[in-house]
């Protein structure tokens, strides 16, 4: 079976020393849910699973009993070049994504060609009862749609966001220090009007004040609407 090959590639790139500093970072998860194989590595070894007449075997073995098979499964998804596959291994995986960094690191380079498509699905993600759903949904608001295909509709979905996840606020928090400095402009009525909750209006304008792209009288400003 595709999966107990997988496992075994897996082990054999295991680096304990990676695991163990693994651990730290990724909340609710313990050495015996990692293996320890570092990304470069599980990007490579994607890369040639996605090309598998099987892999669909990979891929519907959910959940996933390792970490590891997460951050591979979220990578073979991101190689998919069919914008309609994508996203139904999509909508399949991502109910069982737990943690942030399989969340962060998924992005699917399709999405590119497929903006209007991505945005119907956004809509429902933002809306989900499920954290990293709504976390992804977040981030890929704000890795396509920030620059040119930029409207003032998305910060408002963003902003609407009312959840008690950290990893949500936190998110929302980022996805707004990023749209201050790519459309300060039309971004800053919702730092002023003090539309996001406390806590992640006060961590949208930490992240600002530490980013280069904003400037220093833009951030003497900023600091100046802290709650």
């Amino acid at each position: 079976m595709i999966q107990d090959e997988v496992v075994r590639e897996l082990f054999a790139s295991q680096d304990e020393k990676y695991r163990d500093f693994q651990v730290k970072l990724i909340p609710g998860k313990s050495a015996d849910d990692m293996i320890g194989v570092r990304t470069p590595i599980l990007r490579k070894f994607a890369k040639t699973l996605a090309k598998r007449a099987d892999i669909g075997d990979f891929l519907e073995a959910l959940p996933h009993r390792y970490f590891d098979e997460d951050q591979l499964h979220a990578f073979i998804i991101s190689e998919m070049k069919d914008y309609d596959r994508c996203i139904r291994e999509l909508t399949r995986f991502l109910p069982y994504v737990d943690n942030w960094a399989t969340c962060d690191q998924m992005s699917p380079a399709v999405f590119k060609k497929h903006k209007s498509e991505l945005l119907a699905c956004i809509r429902e993600w933002i809306r989900s009862e499920e954290t990293y759903t709504v976390r992804f949904a977040i981030g890929m608001l704000m890795e396509h749609f920030l620059d040119g295909d930029f409207d003032p509709e998305y910060p408002e979905m963003v902003a609407k966001v009312r959840s008690e996840e950290y990893y949500i606020n936190m998110m929302v928090a980022w996805y707004f220090a990023t749209a201050l400095a790519k459309q300060y402009d039309a971004v800053l009525p919702y730092i002023k009007e003090k539309k996001l909750e406390k806590w992640t209006h006060n961590k949208a304008i930490q992240k600002s004040v530490e980013s280069r792209r904003i400037t220093e009288e833009q951030k003497e400003y900023l600091k100046s609407l802290k709650y």
